[in-house]
């Protein structure tokens, strides 16, 4: 077996960056130099967990982060540099339930216990802004309809095309880049591929864009609803489920409606069934209540979904069916967990094949401006009731893990608890002289 040294001196690496992901979303990291990197890998590196946001105590013992070789990614911008995620344990092996990379892994080792494997690609959208972070970066970019401006496009190519370059070198499949429908606001796709490969692309995509910003003079942004009167960051995710072997697409039936098997339609029964639970992991944070459910935006759309409903290609609703094959969430957002976002999905999407799931009637209608079908359901209005909707479900937390589910509502009522405590300009300006 090839140690990390000798591919570090064949591949001209000085330093790994040894990642993990907390419960929030954020990032973490040790700078290892090449010397080191072996030792490293095989004992982890050092953390201690009350420093992030892991639902830990200062009293708790390190936590070690074991980083997978498998998925190193060579910094393209900075290719003395290579990044590997890791999972997180306790000294003798015991692995730490809420890592969120660990919590992907259990779910997807329930999908092959069932004879699955799951294939999904996402749909980044992000803001480029001054390096202030306060407004758009580009002052022309201006117009109440801006998707596709090709101009606009242009010129942005510098960073754009820097960051496309880089998913080609690290043979991610990039294949399309374009402005989206909000001044300022950029997406860029990639090849879809297993749920975990996509789930460590979109981590460190988040990271290069960043990062190839800022080289640029500029920031990125994948907030969900950074500026009112516009569009919001949306993290669209296509998901497909395989036979182990990942050569027959179980959800592709050319006789079935829409060309989906029966299996997809249970799947997708499964997802409606716990929609309201799992807003809590595709809109995780209080910006995220913000864009959907939102007022119209300048561009006389807003893009996100408001009900719990599923359609053909027809981007209003909750769920999409572009194609045979799969099927479109349209609900998470640009704050999602990369791993936490398709744990849940999948563990909703499971439990609708376990029993079955009927997800009724297609909606073809638009969900913005017609009248609702009979008892249609609104998604949640803020992350408060989203998380009672969490805690109300049980086909989340029997899949993702009780204790995880339990550390993850416990921190986001803090952070809700937080917010509360705020007093904002809307409430000065509103009820200052009552």
């Amino acid at each position: 077996m090839t140690e990390l040294s000798d591919t570090a001196r064949q591949q001209g690496i000085r330093y790994f960056l040894i990642s993990f992901t907390d419960l929030f979303g954020t990032q973490r990291a040790k700078l290892v130099p090449a010397q080191a990197i072996d030792a490293m890998t095989r004992s982890g590196a050092g953390f201690a967990g009350f420093a992030a946001w892991m639902d830990m105590t200062p009293a708790d013992p390190d936590m070690f982060a074991m980083p997978d070789p498998a998925s190193l990614f060579q910094l393209p911008w900075q290719p003395e540099v290579a990044w590997m995620p890791a999972d997180l344990y306790l000294a003798g092996g015991k692995a730490i339930a809420q890592t969120p990379r660990l919590v992907l892994k259990r779910v997807l080792n329930q999908a092959r216990e069932r004879g699955y494997s799951v294939k999904t690609g996402v749909e980044c959208e992000y803001f480029l802004l001054s390096a202030s972070g306060e407004q758009i970066s580009d002052p022309r970019d201006h117009q109440s309809k801006p998707c596709y401006d090709q101009q606009a496009l242009m010129r942005r190519f510098d960073v754009i095309a820097e960051i496309c370059d880089a998913m080609l070198a690290l043979g991610w499949g990039a294949y399309q880049n374009d402005h989206e429908d909000a001044n300022g606001q950029f997406e860029m796709n990639w090849t879809y591929a297993d749920a975990l490969v996509t789930a460590d692309r979109h981590a460190f995509f988040k990271y290069m864009v960043k990062s190839i910003t800022e080289k640029h003079g500029l920031r990125a942004t994948f907030m969900p609803k950074p500026f009112p009167h516009l569009t919001g960051n949306g993290c669209h995710t296509h998901i497909s489920v395989w036979d182990t072997a990942g050569q027959v697409n179980l959800f592709d039936d050319p006789r079935g409606e829409l060309g989906l098997s029966t299996l997809a339609y249970q799947f997708i029964g499964g997802v409606q069934h716990s929609a309201e639970a799992l807003c809590a992991f595709a809109n995780p944070t209080i910006n995220s209540y913000k864009r959907i459910n939102a007022p119209v935006t300048t561009s006389g759309a807003t893009w996100s979904p408001n009900t719990i409903s599923y359609s053909g290609n027809n981007r209003t609703h909750t769920i999409r069916i572009p194609e045979p094959g799969r099927f479109e969430l349209r609900l998470a957002d640009g704050a999602a967990n990369p791993y936490l976002l398709p744990a849940a999905l999948i563990s909703a999407g499971l439990d609708g094949i376990d029993h079955k799931r009927d997800p009724g009637e297609r909606c073809d209608n638009n969900s913005y401006t017609d009248p609702l079908p009979p008892g249609t359901i609104k998604l949640p209005a803020n992350l408060l009731d989203a998380l009672r909707c969490l805690e109300a479900n049980t086909v989340l937390p029997r899949s993702m893990g009780e204790e995880f589910v339990a550390s993850y509502t416990k921190l986001k009522h803090r952070e809700w608890q937080s917010y509360s405590a705020c007093i904002s300009s809307w409430e000065l300006e509103n009820t200052l002289d009552c």
